[in-house]
């Protein structure tokens, strides 16, 4: 029975190996993802306002803010996105708080921060964190707009995969392969909930078509690795 058993293990054709981090397959090439980040450099991204990454850096094949650094400012993609889908893993520290943002428009004499012009896909831990405490603010949540329809969000300290997917004012969110959030953006609805949001006093918030993505710093450590995008 012994050698039975050896000769059929021997003849099942062999596993697939992992996906290295920070790479694509062959099959995402083809269908036109890119990657925004390789593992092992900041090349593609700056801190906003500023020439370099600045206090980011990589730290086991992610990236991640250098909080021992003094200084603050989240990282944002040197490019400029219209539709796209996105896709990052992250990590979040205890008690920690982040967060994906994308249309950014990088003026600081007209914005201060990013997320004067910028929405929000939350990044917390959700039982650590005081916004967890609040509707609207946990993880997977469109910031302070729409609530996630469940929280497949995984414990502290594990990797969670997130995408933002926006196309011809689409925008759904997904966390771990779940769908937790659908809205239209740019449209009367999407004027509601901001005049009716913490942001409503930025005239420019949520309405640009166009513009870049970013990986807040929000004095917490967060490690995001695993970043990808497909211009749609």
């Amino acid at each position: 029975m012994r050698s039975l058993l050896i000769a059929l293990v021997a003849a099942l054709p062999f596993a697939a190996a992992a996906q290295a981090p920070n790479t694509l397959t062959n099959a995402e090439k083809k269908d036109g993802w890119t990657l925004l980040f390789d593992g092992s450099s900041t090349k593609g991204w700056h801190m906003y306002g500023q020439p370099t990454a600045g206090i980011w850096t990589v730290q086991d094949g992610a990236l991640a803010p250098d909080t021992a650094q003094h200084g603050h400012g989240d990282l944002l993609t040197d490019g400029i996105f219209g539709d796209f889908d996105f896709k990052v893993e992250w990590k979040i520290s205890p008690k920690g708080n982040s967060g994906l943002l994308f249309y950014i428009q990088e003026d600081t004499a007209k914005y201060k921060e990013t997320y004067f012009t910028g929405p929000e896909m939350q990044v917390l831990d959700n039982d650590g964190n005081h916004d967890g405490t609040i509707h609207t603010h946990r993880a997977g949540d469109l910031y302070d707009l729409i609530a996630s329809s469940s929280e497949p969000v995984k414990p502290v300290g594990e990797w969670n995969q997130a995408e933002i997917y926006s196309k011809g004012g689409t925008l759904k969110l997904f966390l771990n392969g779940v769908n937790v959030v659908t809205t239209t953006l740019w449209d009367d609805h999407w004027r509601d909930m901001i005049a009716h949001s913490k942001f409503k006093h930025w005239a420019d918030f949520g309405a640009a078509h166009t513009g870049k993505i970013s990986l807040q710093y929000h004095d917490f450590p967060v490690w995001f690795r695993n970043i990808k995008i497909k211009k749609l």
